[in-house]
């Protein structure tokens, strides 16, 4: 008889998809436990649906794989079945709210070196201006950068008796981030299972209560952590993140289009690093092109929330640990992000 463990069952459990996805049960966080008796399996789903022919397919599928793994006698599937929310019954599987937060904004890009945290950071630093309580979590697990962009790097969350974690706060905000969990030099090495639990801890296990708004700083691209964060929480919405030439046009739409496939509206486009401003005199060079975020937000029929300029203080500012909107808000970039948050505010206030 093969050694049954709970990692071999996560395995095999990978070939079990859900209903009309090409996403496994596994990294959408749908198995909640695994129960080993000897050669007896025990495996218990938990299941947001209406449908009655989703857990009747789950529940076949998964004892028909787990029955086929070498010395197993029994398998049997037991499936917790809830109501899903109304955002749910419009596409997102098994999406929820997070307790105690209002509004919860993912910020996203399809590709890497957009600067989509620098925006993620300063637009929770800017929305924090407008006068509400907002939370920033960096979902970004293999490459974290808001605790240093707040200066965080050498803070550590605490948790409580029962195991629920409390976020560090800088500047009034409130934050999560895998870069305040490791060394300066330690990598995040987890396979996908992990990250995914990682992420549903980052965002359900975290104490996000009283937050008015709280600002997902996504990965770049498509992967589980985006997933995970579209089929299992609701969204108010999502900024993507771009810079104006195509080549990051491209996949800012393959971002948009993952969005638009799980009913999450998009509330616009923010080009960043879309000019510089010569100090010197004052000259604009558009370094990556013009007009491409806006070209782009016309082709979703959203808007351009805004044109981030590439811009020294903004990166300094950040490397030093303070975002340049609280650093130095008089700056003409600190002002493009406060226009954003209030466009934001305006859209996502309205649509309730």
């Amino acid at each position: 008889m093969s050694y049954l463990s709970e990692e071999l069952v996560l395995e095999r459990l990978k070939a079990v998809k859900f209903p009309g996805y090409s996403r496994d049960i596994v990294s959408f966080g749908l198995v909640k436990e695994v129960k080993i008796a000897g050669s007896d399996l025990l495996v218990r789903l938990s299941v947001a649906t209406n449908n009655p022919t989703v857990p009747e397919a789950l529940k076949r599928d998964s004892e028909k794989v787990l029955g086929a793994i070498p010395g197993v006698a029994s398998a049997k599937v037991v499936i917790d079945i809830t109501n899903p929310p109304d955002v749910a019954s419009s596409g997102q599987t098994s999406a929820t709210k997070i307790s105690g937060v209002d509004h919860v904004i993912a910020i996203a890009s399809g590709k890497g070196g957009v600067g989509k945290s620098t925006v993620a950071a300063n637009l929770a630093a800017a929305l924090y201006g407008t006068g509400v309580q907002v939370g920033l979590c960096d979902c970004d697990i293999y490459g974290p950068s808001i605790s240093l962009m707040f200066g965080a790097t050498q803070e550590r969350p605490m948790a409580t008796s029962d195991n629920t974690i409390i976020p560090m706060e800088r500047y009034g905000i409130k934050l999560m981030s895998m870069g305040s969990l490791l060394d300066d030099n330690s990598p995040a090495i987890l396979r996908g299972p992990m990250v995914t639990r990682a992420t549903q801890q980052f965002l359900r296990q975290v104490d996000w209560s009283g937050l008015e708004y709280l600002i997902l700083d996504l990965p770049p691209g498509t992967g589980d952590i985006q997933l995970t964060v579209v089929q299992t929480v609701a969204l108010s919405g999502a900024v993507i993140v771009t810079t104006p030439q195509e080549v990051a046009l491209i996949d800012a739409r393959k971002a948009s289009s993952m969005f638009a496939k799980v009913n999450v509206p998009v509330l616009g486009i923010v080009e960043n690093m879309s000019y510089f401003l010569s100090p010197s005199d004052g000259k604009r060079y558009d370094i990556f092109g013009s007009g491409g975020g806006e070209r782009e937000a016309m082709r979703l029929k959203v808007p351009l929330l805004g044109a981030v300029p590439l811009d020294i203080e903004t990166r300094e500012s950040g490397d030093r640990g303070m975002p340049v909107v609280f650093e130095k808000p008089e700056r003409p970039v600190s002002k493009v992000f406060s226009q954003i948050a209030d466009q934001l505010r305006k859209k996502v206030e309205l649509s309730r």
